[in-house]
């Protein structure tokens, strides 16, 4: 049981779904020549997937490019099913950093072929996050700076208000396909600047008033 861990508190929650948004900023979607969505695409990874900063992330075998992304992640506080504004912005209790690692070649073969591509999203230490910030500690403004270095070098660096989807937008759309409960987690895409890591890499992932952290990939 993967449990989810808050500053300034000793709760432990258990995770449960992890629902991820791609192409959510005009510019990363331009950058792997991707349509600009006309409404959230989402896909999901298991919670087994997670870890925190103090693991590593494991670069699978069956990849030779693996690619960060780096996130603000949504945490989910109670159970909403097609929610309106005010139940979405409600739902949402945290936030927190997150990194959605992605198996880039594999991803781009499976897509070639017209197959789900599942395994290039959802293998173990895929989704990393840092312990959640609660609302009642620090309220989103919606121009915070998220960012990602690869041993020291920055690779991303943008502005949460260039979202194409907002987070109350994000999460209404999805409570209309599935329900949300407490200890979910909602990945909300990422800037451009997505690029290769390697065994041996650090990366530091930082989101403004957020949380920021360091892990390595073995």
């Amino acid at each position: 049981m993967k449990t989810l861990k808050f500053r300034n508190s000793n709760e432990e929650v258990e995770v449960g779904k992890l629902v991820c948004v791609g192409r959510n900023y005009v510019k990363h979607a331009e950058e792997l020549g991707n349509e600009v969505p006309e409404f959230p695409l989402i896909f999901l990874k298991p919670a087994s997937s997670l870890i925190s900063p103090e693991a590593n992330i494991i670069h699978p075998e069956y990849s030779t490019e693996m690619h960060h992304e780096v996130e603000l992640v949504l945490y989910i506080g109670e159970t909403i099913k097609n929610a309106d504004d005010r139940l979405a912005e409600e739902a949402i209790k945290g936030y927190a950093v997150g990194l959605d690692m992605t198996l880039r070649d594999v991803q781009s073969n499976l897509k070639k072929k017209g197959h789900p591509w599942t395994i290039a999203k959802c293998f173990d230490t895929s989704a990393v996050i840092s312990e959640i910030v609660e609302k009642s500690e620090y309220r989103l403004k919606g121009d915070e700076r998220i960012s990602l270095s690869v041993n020291d070098e920055e690779k991303q660096n943008s502005k949460l208000d260039t979202m194409i989807f907002s987070p109350v937008n994000i999460v209404k759309y999805i409570s209309t396909i599935m329900t949300l409960e407490k200890g979910d987690l909602i990945y909300t895409g990422t800037p451009e600047g997505v690029g290769r890591v390697n065994r041996g890499d650090i990366i530091s992932a930082s989101i403004e008033n957020i949380a920021e952290f360091k892990i390595n990939v073995l």
